[in-house]
């Protein structure tokens, strides 16, 4: 686009020579003049045209000379920068231009070299004003997106926490002494957990959603809707209720066009005796002299969300609890927590802090590997989720 630049002046004769001294720029279309009679005119042409650049004007004019020209254009348009057209020794209009906010001026009869450079110097300030008003513009736009983000965000990360079992309803389930904790690494979290009971059968899940975010946690809400449905639907076949989880949440996450999926492990528990599918990390099986098992999970399942059917890959593992026997279910927000080293916290850590603590309540096994936990990272940027779920047998 070539920069347009209104001339005011009430002398028939200026026209054409600017039209000849830089009818190559115009012809190149590097710039565009616009020519009006005096301050009246020159408002009307810049009502018209919101893209003038600058106004080169002269002072003494009928109707409306070039002072209060320039009054008008500090009011109303003052990107757009003015140069004035004076006689040669006329300082004291000159002086009252340049109080008035014109950004440079010439003296006649016009030196068009002068004049030139002096377009060209004017130009470049107000490319350099529109280019820090958009710089600006930008800033402003930016940070209104980030706050609408930031309040989407809020909402559903309180969505998230209003559906964690509470510990009141953690308490009222019978034989299992039950403890959670989830601390996302930003502001709506990735992990799933929950610990949901009907007709007697405690349905156990956890889950770790790829990435953190508005989409991390939409498809969290998602998949403990889910979960619940099925569960009050009185589905108890591993392989349907994983597999129809799986569909339902492929096909939303197809609808969305979003590439996240999860790993997901469902345990039932039902009078001591534990039955977990799906695929997620090691279940750490406690029992009461101290002893550990771990149970791989690689086989019990498929991510959910990664292909439309999985029923092939779901398969289920027992395990029987005796009083002071339990299980610890974590995400990998804890195993691969760094400290400022990047020393990763690991799973032998976990296991030991475990054992140390076994003979406490689910509630204080709990705050002892989150404490032991945190003492790790120290300083360093949490970069995951931190998710655990401790249920110890009575």
């Amino acid at each position: 686009m070539p920069a347009k630049i209104l001339v005011v002046d009430d002398e028939p004769d200026l026209e054409p020579l600017i039209r000849q001294k830089f009818r190559k720029k115009i012809r190149q279309k590097e710039l565009q003049f616009i020519f009006a009679r005096n301050g009246v005119d020159a408002l009307e042409k810049l009502s018209s045209d919101s893209d003038i650049d600058m106004v080169l004007t002269d002072i003494n004019m009928p109707q409306m000379d070039g002072l209060a020209l320039l009054m008008k254009l500090a009011a109303d348009y003052p990107v757009i920068k003015a140069v004035i057209l004076s006689a040669y020794g006329d300082m004291d209009n000159i002086r009252a231009a340049m109080n008035l906010g014109a950004f440079d001026f010439l003296t006649k009869p016009i030196n068009f070299q002068d004049l030139e450079i002096t377009t060209y110097k004017t130009l470049q300030h107000v490319q350099q004003i529109k280019q820090a008003l958009a710089q600006e513009n930008y800033l402003k736009r930016l940070e209104a997106e980030n706050l609408r983000l930031s309040t989407e965000l809020d909402i559903t990360r309180r969505l998230q926490q209003m559906l964690l079992p509470t510990e009141t309803e953690l308490r009222q389930i019978q034989g299992l002494d039950i403890a959670g904790y989830m601390q996302p690494a930003d502001e709506v979290g990735g992990d799933y957990y929950d610990v949901l009971e009907h007709n007697g059968t405690v349905k156990i899940g956890i889950g770790d959603i790829t990435g953190h975010g508005l989409e991390s946690g939409v498809l969290m809400l998602m998949v403990q809707t889910a979960v619940r449905t099925l569960l009050i639907n009185n589905e108890t076949n591993a392989v349907n209720f994983l597999s129809t989880l799986n569909q339902t949440i492929y096909q939303n996450l197809q609808r969305m066009g979003c590439d996240k999926n999860l790993s997901l492990a469902l345990i039932d528990y039902h009078q001591g005796v534990l039955t977990v599918s799906g695929q997620h990390e090691q279940m750490i099986v406690l029992r009461s002299n101290g002893t550990i098992e771990r149970i791989d999970t690689i086989d019990l399942g498929f991510p959910i969300g990664l292909a439309e059917t999985i029923a092939e890959f779901v398969a289920e593992a027992t395990v029987q609890l005796y009083p002071g026997d339990g299980v610890v279910l974590y995400t990998d927000g804890i195993t691969e927590a760094e400290d400022m080293n990047g020393v990763q916290y690991g799973l032998e850590r976990l296991c030991e802090v475990l054992r140390t603590n076994w003979h406490s309540s689910a509630c204080e096994i709990r705050q002892a590997v989150i404490d032991q936990v945190w003492q790790h990272i120290g300083e360093q940027k949490v970069h995951d989720d931190i998710t655990l779920l401790i249920l110890k047998q009575q």
